[in-house]
C-alpha cells in the first residue's frame, strides 16, 4: 500500500467495515466530500477488526490518481478532441463557419464521456482491489 491513514471502526460486516478516518493532505485539497474534519470509507477487513478499533486503512496511490485522472482531466480532454473532430468535420463539408460543429463534437464527446465515468465509478465500487484495506489494528 502506498497511502496509509488512521480511523476508527464504526460498523462492520461481512469481510466489510465502515472506517470514521480524519482527512489526508490529499482529501483537504480536494474538498468535494461534505464536512470538514472526517469521512466515513467502505474498507475490506482481512485482519477482522472490531467495531470501535483503531486501524491503520491502506490506499494504493495509483488507484487514487486514476480515479482523479478518469473523474476531473478526461471529460476536459473529451470536449477539446470531440472540438477538434467538430471542426475537422465542418472542413470535411466545405462549412464556411465551424463553430457550431466544434461546439456540438465538444459536448457530444463531453457526454460521451460522462457516461464512461459513471461506467468507471460503478466498476470501481465492485472491484475490491480499488478499495481501502485495513492493514493492521492500533488498539
Amino acid at each position: 500500500m502506498d497511502k496509509e491513514q488512521e480511523g476508527i471502526v464504526v460498523e462492520v460486516s461481512e469481510g466489510m467495515a465502515k472506517v470514521k478516518a480524519s482527512r489526508h493532505s490529499d482529501c483537504e485539497n480536494c474538498g468535494n466530500c461534505p464536512g470538514n474534519t472526517a469521512i466515513v470509507v467502505d474498507a475490506l477487513n482481512p485482519v477482522g477488526a472490531q467495531r470501535g478499533q483503531r486501524v491503520v486503512l491502506g490506499f494504493k496511490e495509483s488507484n487514487m490518481l486514476r480515479a482523479a485522472f478518469v473523474v476531473y482531466m478526461l471529460p476536459l480532454i473529451a470536449a477539446a478532441a470531440g472540438a477538434v473532430a467538430g471542426t475537422y468535420l465542418a472542413l470535411s463539408q466545405q462549412v464556411a463557419d465551424p463553430l457550431w460543429y466544434q461546439i456540438e463534437g465538444g459536448f457530444i464527446v463531453f457526454g460521451l464521456s460522462i457516461v464512461y465515468v459513471r461506467y468507471y465509478d460503478r466498476n470501481a465500487r465492485a472491484n475490491d482491489r480499488m478499495k481501502p484495506v485495513i492493514i493492521r489494528i492500533l488498539s
